[in-house]
C-alpha cells in the first residue's frame, strides 16, 4: 500500500511588494499554504483575493509556520520584523527557519543570525536577484548561506521561488557579501547606461538606434539592455527605485572604508543616484539617473518636457 506524500511546509511571506508578492504567488502555485503580511492592508487584501491567507502582523503570520520568507528593503526592517513589537521571534515555532531576502551589510546578517539561532530557530541569509517578473515566475537567483539545517528546512520554498540557488557558505554573511558585489556592479552599470544614453541624445543621435547598436556590441550590459527601454519609453514607474541604490551603494562605501579598499567607480555612481534622489526622483525607477543627466545638461529625453 503506497504512502501518501508528506504535506508541504506552511510558509509565511513578510513583505508583499513587487518582489514579495511574486514570491508568495510562486509558492502558492507550487502548492504551499502561504500566509502574507505587509504594512499595507491593501497589499494583504490583494493577496487574499488572489487565494492566499493574510495576517496583520509578522507574529501572526509566523504562528505555526515552518518557513518565514522576509522580503523587505533593508536590515533595519528585517530586525524589526524579527525582534520588534509583534515580531516573528514572538511566535515562530522552534526549529523553523527565517529566510532573509533583504540586501544588507554582511556583519548585520551575521548578528541577526546569531541572535535568532540562540532562540532555537534557523536563519538563512538569502538575498535575491532577478526583478519582479522573475519573482512572479519562480525564477529568481538566490544567493544563500547558512547552516545545513537552515538549508534543509528552507529548500522546498527555495526550489519554488528560484531558478538558480547558489549555496555560498555554512554561515550567514556570505550570501550578503556576494549580493553586495552584485549591487556594486548593478549600480555602476545603471549609472553608466544612463550617462551613455543621455550623452547620445545630447549628440543628436536616434537613441532607439543607439539601443539597437549597443545591445549588439561590446559596450552592452544587462542593465543597459534592461533599463534603457524605460528611458526610450519615458516610463519611470518604479520597478527598482533610485533609493535602493542610494542604500546599497552606501553600504558598499561603508564596507570598503572598513576594509580600507578603494571603490572610486562605485563612489561616483553613488553620487549620481544621490543627485537623482535629491532632484525629487528617489522613489522613481532607477533609470531616472538618465533624467537627472538630461536636466543638468539641457538634453531632451522621451516623455520629458522640452
Amino acid at each position: 500500500m503506497s504512502q501518501s506524500a508528506s504535506p508541504k511546509p506552511h510558509v509565511a511571506v513578510i513583505g508583499l511588494g513587487s518582489m514579495g508578492f511574486g514570491m508568495a504567488t510562486s509558492l502558492r502555485r507550487a502548492g504551499f499554504a502561504v500566509t502574507g503580511c505587509d504594512v499595507s492592508a491593501d497589499a494583504v487584501k490583494r493577496f487574499i483575493s488572489d487565494g492566499g491567507a493574510g495576517a496583520r502582523t509578522p507574529a501572526e503570520a509566523a504562528k505555526g509556520a515552518d518557513i518565514v520568507v522576509s522580503v523587505v528593503v533593508n536590515a533595519a526592517q528585517t530586525e524589526t520584523i524579527l525582534f520588534g513589537k509583534d515580531g516573528v521571534a514572538e511566535t515562530l515555532p522552534k526549529d523553523a527557519v527565517f529566510v532573509s531576502s533583504a540586501t544588507m551589510d554582511p556583519d548585520v546578517a551575521r548578528r541577526l543570525a546569531k541572535q535568532l539561532e540562540a532562540t532555537g530557530r534557523h536563519y538563512l541569509d538569502a538575498p535575491i536577484s532577478g526583478g519582479a517578473q522573475r519573482a512572479a515566475q519562480g525564477e529568481l537567483t538566490v544567493l544563500a548561506s547558512g547552516s545545513a539545517a537552515a538549508f534543509a528546512k528552507a529548500r522546498p520554498a527555495l526550489d519554488a521561488m528560484a531558478a538558480k540557488l547558489y549555496e555560498l557558505g555554512d554561515a550567514a554573511g556570505q550570501g550578503a557579501a556576494f549580493k553586495m558585489i552584485n549591487q556594486l556592479l548593478a549600480g555602476v552599470h545603471i549609472a553608466a547606461a544612463s550617462e551613455a544614453i543621455t550623452f547620445a541624445a545630447k549628440q543628436g543621435l536616434d537613441i532607439r538606434k543607439v539601443y539597437e547598436v549597443i545591445t549588439a556590441s561590446a559596450g552592452n550590459s544587462w542593465m543597459f539592455e534592461n533599463r534603457v527601454p524605460h528611458v526610450l519609453d519615458g516610463d519611470y514607474t518604479p520597478r527598482s527605485a533610485v533609493e535602493i541604490f542610494v542604500k546599497d551603494l552606501g553600504i558598499i562605501q561603508d564596507m570598503a572604508r572598513t576594509a580600507k579598499f578603494p571603490v572610486p567607480v562605485a563612489a561616483a555612481a553613488l553620487q549620481m543616484f544621490l543627485m537623482t534622489a535629491a532632484s525629487g526622483m528617489g522613489r522613481d525607477d532607477d533609470a531616472s539617473v538618465a533624467r537627472m543627466y538630461a536636466r543638468v545638461t539641457g538634453t531632451h529625453l522621451p516623455g520629458e518636457p522640452k
